[in-house]
């Protein structure tokens, strides 16, 4: 066992232990090396068939790759054949095409499967012959290739559809290709163990021959379909039908990246408690995590979404499968720690030892998400608050040069407006709202926002500043005024001259500031109709009240209808 790597518990890496053959029960055997030499493999495939969308690689297991040669072969057949390139015979496309004008066709060495009974080999071959032989010649190059470059032997099958291939491929190991030309399928199959077949070696195998009483190809042939659905269902025995017979229809899927990953150990003897389990674990995860590291988990490349957890005991195999959290980086001790949280719920629901094997996975792989934000990225913090107040305090109380306050000068607007445009009729009603006025000497008094605009730049009151009053009265200053008029818009509401990029804003805040005042008085007018807190010593006082309560009881709000009292 010296040749094969292996996990040792403690060991954060596989390595080639000396005395490995002698801790079979503690020891795992490590298929890293082999994975390592076959991404090698499947690069130097790929590098000397051509680019897409010619080329089709299905990566199947560590050994054993899928390659769908049609578009290549076509392409091929193409150029050593143009009278196949022009338009149907007849225009019809329904025709046959021409038969090929090659009679006999030069296999090199690769072995021949046998024609079935009804075909000789002194037919001349027909275009599947000669596809064949062109899927041949390509599959012969990029073994030859990998001999070069990496120093690997390979077997290989040629044929129709991958279940043909994948059995010819075993047909003639080691360093030998196969090729099953399509009058040859029966020949090939019917001395054929079905139990070979991909997809009837386990239970279904095991079920087929239970009920027919044989394994071969040959003497299965016999039974119809209708006994095969009848005993096996419909659809399975409709695939058990075509599948005995050479057809299959599944496509080699072109992908290279593995959809799962797993790590297992068979125990002999068996283990009997809670802390065996977990340092196995702890191998797991080590060793799968490895992979993920080489799938590029640490750069969000790809990533699994599922981990599971499979448990035998005597006869009895229970499963537990688990979330991994999408918002965390993936590390050892994530998985370790989900690892044992699933084997925690397995022992939970029973018996659990002695334990004769654990499998840990993980699947369900996808792509990284890159540029995504928490939800924290978008709040800010309490103390950056406070920062960025005290940061704008200081910028408000550092004077202007003279150059910036005559272009950028900011003024104080007094609510004068604001005022005069809420009053009702002039009489006892400004005393209700200056009370809201900037101006107050009460800071609780003020409205809580700023009266002030930034993009402001005359004063609201239609006064000016002393520096455009000064520069009107000279030829050159009325001419700069009257060119920065122009590129400003005047505000005719409160006779400020604002910037047309702060336009719409400036019309938000006197919006705003009308919204507030209307507030505000209505919070404030009920209280006075009803009456005031301070006793009324004077008739002027008595009318003015009485006055103001008439005025607000005849002002209706919408959806609100007067009663009719008696008088």
């Amino acid at each position: 066992m010296q040749h094969v790597a292996t996990w040792k518990e403690g060991d954060d890496k596989w390595a080639y232990h000396e005395d490995a053959f002698a801790h079979i029960a503690t020891h795992k055997v490590s298929l890293d090396p082999y994975r390592m030499e076959s991404r090698k493999i499947l690069a130097c495939i790929k590098d000397v068939l051509p680019p897409l969308p010619l080329q089709r690689v299905e990566k199947a297991s560590v050994d054993e790759v899928f390659l769908d040669l049609s578009a290549h072969v076509h392409s091929i057949l193409l150029e050593r054949y143009p009278e196949i390139s022009g338009p149907a015979p007849y225009d019809d496309p329904t025709e046959w095409l021409p038969r090929p004008h090659t009679t006999a066709l030069d296999w090199d060495t690769d072995a021949l499967v046998d024609l079935d009974s009804t075909e000789t080999e002194e037919d001349d071959p027909d275009w599947d012959d000669i596809a064949m032989l062109v899927g041949s010649e390509i599959v012969r190059s990029v073994r030859s290739a990998i001999l070069q470059r990496l120093k690997y032997t390979c077997s290989a099958g040629i044929a129709c559809n991958k279940m043909i291939a994948k059995l010819g491929s075993a047909h003639r190991k080691p360093n030998q290709q196969t090729i099953v030309r399509n009058r040859a399928i029966q020949q090939f199959l019917g001395d054929l163990n079905f139990t070979k077949i991909r997809n009837l070696g386990g239970k279904l195998g095991e079920e087929v021959v239970a009920k027919f009483g044989t394994d071969q190809v040959k003497e299965l042939l016999g039974v119809s379909m209708g006994q095969l659905k009848s005993k096996l269902g419909d659809d399975t025995g409709s695939w058990v039908y075509e599948t005995i017979r050479g057809n299959d229809y599944s496509e080699v899927n072109s992908r290279t990246q593995i959809k799962s990953m797993l790590s297992a150990k068979s125990f002999r003897p068996t283990i009997n408690s809670i802390e065996q389990a977990e340092r196995w674990l702890r191998i797991f995860v080590a060793d799968i995590f490895s992979r993920l590291v080489e799938e590029g988990v640490l750069e969000n490349k790809r990533r699994p979404k599922t981990i599971n957890l499979h448990h035998r005991q005597g006869g009895q195999m229970r499963s537990r499968q688990a979330p991994i959290p999408s918002g965390k980086a993936i590390d050892e001790n994530m998985l370790f720690s989900i690892a044992k949280t699933l084997l925690g719920q397995i022992i939970v629901d029973g018996r659990a030892w002695p334990c004769s094997n654990l499998q840990l996975s993980v699947g369900g792989f996808e792509e990284g998400l890159t540029g995504n934000r928490g939800i924290g990225s978008f709040l800010v913090r309490s103390d950056e608050i406070k920062a960025l107040k005290h940061s704008n305090q200081d910028n408000d109380d550092q004077p202007l040069g003279n150059e910036a306050s005559r272009t950028e000068k900011r003024s104080r607007v007094e609510n004068v407006a604001m005022n005069k445009s809420i009053s009702m009729d002039g009489r006892g009603e400004s005393e209700d709202v200056t009370a809201y006025n900037t101006s107050s000497s009460n800071p609780s008094d003020s409205p809580p926002f700023r009266d002030e605009h930034p993009d402001v730049l005359r004063d609201m009151s239609g006064q000016g500043s002393d520096t455009d009053r000064l520069e009107s009265k000279t030829p050159d200053g009325e001419a700069r005024l009257k060119k920065s008029t122009d590129e400003r818009y005047h505000c005719k509401a409160c006779n400020s001259i604002v910037t047309w990029a702060g336009k719409e804003e400036h019309e938000d805040w006197h919006f705003a500031k009308s919204v507030q005042a209307q507030e505000k008085y209505s919070s404030a007018q009920p209280q006075q109709a009803v009456g005031h807190s301070k006793p009324i010593s004077s008739l002027s006082h008595r009318k003015t009240g009485n006055h103001r309560a008439k005025r607000v009881s005849q002002k209706r709000e919408k959806g609100q209808s007067r009663l009719a009292f008696d008088r």
